[in-house]
């Protein structure tokens, strides 16, 4: 039993544990509660995600008024409330973006009230219970927050304690992002191939890169490029959280596989592609709850990802630790 556990917490990382369901006596596998790092709950059924292997969830662009008010219950739940873009700026105007999840900012001020004002937008979403502030900068797709106005937010929003999540798209995005400070990325680059130097940059900033791998399935020349960014950024020390951009297309809720391939891919593996999964940031873990992945074990580190996908959330008071 102590070689066979030492095996899967190589493949698993420290915290996995061998257990059974106490009610049902079913064999399985313990790990704390799997979180997706980018959903847009007004675009999903979130009520699939607990079943589907999801406990906790981060909502990076909706309504802040509607987010305030799912503070209990599964999934747990941590939010960036509206976009901050630039006057006409990605996402407005698109069919999935309603007003509701947009907030245009013209003047870098960081005085309380005022219209347009850096401070006034992170204000908003901080007094609506964000945990997060998250801007677009999306030069493909409109226009972009200039360097001062992005610096004026950023500024905003640390000072309430709050980190900044980032979309970026573009040529010069990536590194008007790291030269503001922003603290992560909504997806992982994926508009153009990095050089060694800002990806240095952004590691050694403590930045974090949310995977998002999977939206590219479709365009092979963006998921390269994302997926090339993605292993230099976690070769150069960088934190990547495993995220899909769920209500982006038609895609199950819940773990998705191929996100999870895609991680694996990219060199994230094994325990490295379980703490991508479990990283509580930017909110305190999900209590009361496990990730349980029923069956034996993966038998070695190129079978982690695909069995990942089986996970689903029970509460932990249902496992019985079978492995000390």
């Amino acid at each position: 039993m102590g070689v066979h556990r030492l095996r899967v917490r190589d493949l698993l990382g420290p915290e996995a544990s061998l257990c059974h369901r106490a009610l049902a006596l079913e064999p399985g596998v313990s790990l704390p509660p799997f979180v997706d790092h980018h959903v847009h709950l007004h675009l999903i059924n979130e009520h699939r995600l607990p079943a589907g292997g999801i406990a906790a969830v981060l909502d990076l662009g909706g309504d802040p008024v509607s987010l305030a008010r799912h503070r209990e219950g599964m999934p747990h739940l941590a939010y960036a409330g509206a976009f901050l873009t630039a006057p006409g700026g990605y996402p407005s105007g698109r069919g999935w973006a309603p007003d509701s999840i947009v907030r245009t900012v013209t003047d870098g001020s960081s005085h309380p009230g005022v219209a347009g004002g850096a401070a006034t937008a992170v204000d908003e979403q901080a007094s609506f219970g964000a945990s997060v502030i998250k801007v677009a900068l999306n030069a493909s797709a409109g226009p972009v927050l200039d360097a001062g106005i992005l610096a004026a937010v950023v500024a905003a929003a640390h000072d309430r304690g709050l980190p900044v999540v980032a979309h970026v798209e573009g040529a010069g995005m990536t590194a008007r992002a790291v030269e503001a400070g922003v603290d992560a990325f909504a997806h992982a680059p994926f508009s153009e191939l990095l050089d060694a130097s800002l990806i240095a940059r952004a590691a050694a900033s403590g930045q974090r890169w949310i995977s998002t791998l999977d939206i590219h399935a479709e365009d092979p020349a963006a998921a390269r490029t994302a997926a090339a960014n993605v292993a230099a950024f976690a070769g150069a020390g960088g934190t990547v959280l495993y995220g899909t951009d769920l209500g982006n297309g038609d895609r199950p809720v819940g773990v998705l596989p191929g996100e999870l391939a895609a991680l694996d891919a990219s060199g994230i593996r094994g325990p490295a592609l379980v703490a991508a999964l479990v990283d509580p940031w930017p909110a305190a873990p999900a209590s009361g709850v496990s990730t349980f992945v029923p069956g034996p074990p993966p038998a070695s580190l190129g079978a982690v990802a695909e069995w990942l996908g089986r996970a689903t959330v029970v509460p932990t008071e249902e496992l019985i630790h079978d492995d000390h």
